[in-house]
């Protein structure tokens, strides 16, 4: 950045999409050892994602609105840039896995849901899936940086679990929250996440970023 924006001082430091935290933090820990080959996500999105509240957003209620502009188009393409690697100073995305998406903005105010279909290379059994999320943390965790949760990935064995209203919150907004695990017809398996869009998915994640910065000693 420095070099192409002739700057000596500082960087700009992006995170991804809100939406994506409502499932990519799922198939993280099954990428390497089952190789996901395609995923399915459709996201039920908060309208605070919008930067909107009920009475700033009255058309919202009792309705869902299918159509979040470039979102899907997001969903489907930053997993890819997350998951590739860097040559020079370029980003190559990854190859795989296959995604599509479906975004709709739903009547609640924080929290974004998505419902996830996903088929791998090496089929996991459903124990071997439930372990890789228990188990699962990354440097955040491991650096024990403040904003970051204790238990990442959460499994709730409730069958009408996770909820917005309930679990939107937990580990003060910065872990993702899942539930609902079973095989399916069309996909190896199926499941429901959710994660707080304003939290984990925006500010938090966003302080969270700062931290692992600063941890890795990029600031002056």
């Amino acid at each position: 950045q420095r070099k192409r924006l002739g700057t000596k001082r500082g960087f700009i430091a992006v995170k991804s999409n809100c939406s994506l935290q409502s499932y990519v933090p799922a198939l993280a820990p099954l990428m390497d050892k089952y190789k996901v080959t395609k995923a399915l996500a459709c996201t039920y999105q908060a309208i605070s994602g919008a930067g909107k509240t009920f009475e700033s957003f009255p058309e919202i209620l009792d309705n869902v609105i299918p159509y979040i502009g470039g979102e899907e188009e997001k969903s489907e393409k930053e997993p890819l840039k997350i998951w590739g690697h860097i040559e020079g100073d370029v980003i190559v995305d990854a190859t795989a896995p296959a995604i599509t998406t479906q975004c709709l903005r739903v009547p609640v105010s924080d929290g974004h849901t998505a419902a996830v279909f996903v088929s791998f290379e090496n089929k996991p059994s459903k124990e071997e899936i439930l372990k890789a999320w228990k188990d699962f943390s990354g440097v955040p965790q491991e650096l024990q940086l403040p904003s970051a949760p204790k238990q990442f990935l959460n499994y709730f064995t409730e069958d009408d679990r996770p909820q917005a209203k309930l679990d939107r919150n937990l580990e003060g907004g910065m872990a993702v929250s899942i539930g609902r695990l079973r095989e399916d017809s069309q996909y190896d398996y199926k499941f429901v996440c959710l994660s707080h869009n304003t939290l984990r998915g925006a500010a938090g994640g966003a302080v969270l970023l700062a931290e692992l910065l600063a941890a890795k000693g990029y600031f002056d």
